[in-house]
């Protein structure tokens, strides 16, 4: 049987740190994964997801991740049912993150933004984001053949059949 599920998404909200009785830590955030498609409108959607990390990734997860942040989740689904406060069972499915990798650098200005995800699966404010919510790759300044210790600047390269690997 294979139960494999890898995310990359934002952060919907900042993780709730908990710890059991027991003194395990568990946090628990969601996720918006873009689609790779768009509607008939023209428009990117994107899917929610719960997940539930434990122990020591928690902690971690709980300090250095928040709203908007970019993270890479590796783990496994997880169905479970409970009773609401009116008596009715409920079903949620949840990943229960074996691994997440921090996909920014930390402070990074892509990471929170003051927007949010809204429902359609938009991400909305923050003017580094595009409408899709992907980042924008910033405009680089072309690189001169000089900055290139590599390229070729039309001499012969000095070099002896002993110093080739193959």
């Amino acid at each position: 049987m294979i139960n494999r599920v890898v995310l990359v998404g934002r952060l919907t909200h900042d993780p709730e740190l908990r710890y059991t009785p027991n003194g395990v830590a568990v946090a628990n955030f969601s996720i918006a994964v873009n689609r790779p498609f768009t509607n008939q409108q023209g428009e990117r959607e994107a899917d929610f997801f719960s997940c539930v990390v434990w122990r020591k990734q928690a902690e971690n997860v709980a300090n250095y991740l928040k709203k908007g942040s970019l993270a890479g989740i590796d783990g496994r689904l997880q169905s479970r049912s409970f009773e609401n406060q009116e008596g009715k069972r409920v079903k949620v499915v949840e990943v229960q993150a074996e691994s997440v990798q921090f996909l920014e650098p930390r402070g990074s200005q892509n990471s929170g933004g003051g927007g949010r995800y809204d429902q359609g699966g938009g991400y909305q404010g923050g003017n580094q984001y595009n409408q899709g919510g992907y980042n924008q790759e910033p405009q680089r300044q072309s690189s001169n053949l000089n900055d290139d210790p590599f390229s070729n600047d039309g001499k012969p390269i000095d070099i002896s059949d002993d110093d080739l690997p193959f």
